[in-house]
C-alpha cells in the first residue's frame, strides 16, 4: 500500500463515524475558523480552494460570505466527502462548489478541476493532520495565482494558557493523529520569502490557534 492509501485508510477509519457529528463537536474547539473565512475577501468571480475540505463546513460559510466566488475542496478521506456531498446538496450549492479526492502533498488542480490556480487557497485546522505538511505548504504556493493569497489557521501551543491545559490538549488530539506545528510560523514566513510574497501571521485566543496569510506579488 503506497504512503498516499495508507493516510487515506487512516482518515477514512478515523471519521467514518465521526464525520456524523464532526461539526456539531469541532464547533467547540476549532477557533478561528470564521475568522479565516471573514479575512479571505476573494475579487468578485474570484476562485477559492479549500484544502483538507473535510465535512464542506467552511466552503458553505464562504459561500454564504462571497455568493460570487467559485468554490473548490479536496480531502484525502472519501468518507469526509460523503459529508460534504451531502452538506453541498442540502444546501444547494452544487452549482457553485466542485469537490474532488486528493492528496493535499501532491495534487494537480487543472486535472481535479480544470483550474490550474486559485485567488485564494486556505487550510483550516487540516496541516496538523497531514504528515507532509510542509510539502502540502508549498504545494499549495503553486496553486495561488499571482496576487493571490494562501491562508493557514490551526492549533497553536498554548503559550498563554496555562501548562496543564497546553499538555492536556495534545494528549486528547494525539487520539485523533492531529500534531499542532509549532513551527508553522517560520515555515510560511520560508514560503513567503521564497515567493517574494507578504506574510501576516499572528497568534489568536492566547495563542490556542495561529492564523497567518501570505499574499503573493502579482506578475
Amino acid at each position: 500500500m503506497s504512503a498516499v492509501s495508507a493516510n487515506a485508510s487512516v482518515m477514512d477509519g478515523i471519521y467514518r463515524h465521526q464525520r456524523h457529528i464532526y461539526d456539531l463537536t469541532r464547533k467547540y474547539y476549532l477557533l478561528g475558523r470564521n475568522d479565516l473565512i471573514a479575512a479571505l475577501k476573494p475579487p468578485v468571480g474570484g476562485s477559492v480552494l479549500e484544502i483538507g475540505c473535510g465535512t464542506a463546513r467552511n466552503l458553505l460559510l464562504a459561500a454564504r460570505h462571497y455568493p460570487d466566488a467559485r468554490l473548490y475542496g479536496i480531502d484525502i478521506s472519501a468518507e469526509m466527502l460523503k459529508s460534504a456531498e451531502a452538506t453541498i446538496a442540502k444546501n444547494r450549492i452544487g452549482d457553485r462548489v466542485t469537490l474532488a479526492q486528493g492528496d493535499a502533498t501532491r495534487f494537480d488542480a487543472d486535472d481535479l478541476f480544470a483550474v490550474g490556480r486559485f485567488d485564494r487557497v486556505f487550510f483550516s485546522y487540516s496541516l496538523s493532520m497531514i504528515p507532509g505538511w510542509e510539502a502540502a505548504l508549498d504545494q499549495a504556493i503553486q496553486a495561488v495565482a499571482p496576487g493571490g493569497e494562501l491562508h493557514v489557521v490551526d492549533f497553536g501551543q498554548q503559550t498563554a494558557l496555562p501548562g496543564w491545559f497546553g499538555r492536556g490538549l495534545k494528549a486528547w488530539l494525539a487520539r485523533f493523529h492531529v500534531t499542532p506545528r509549532s513551527c508553522l510560523g517560520d515555515a510560511m514566513a520560508a514560503i513567503a520569502q521564497q515567493h517574494h510574497g507578504e506574510l501576516r501571521f499572528s497568534t489568536l485566543y492566547r495563542d490556542y490557534a495561529r492564523i497567518g496569510a501570505i499574499r503573493l506579488p502579482r506578475d
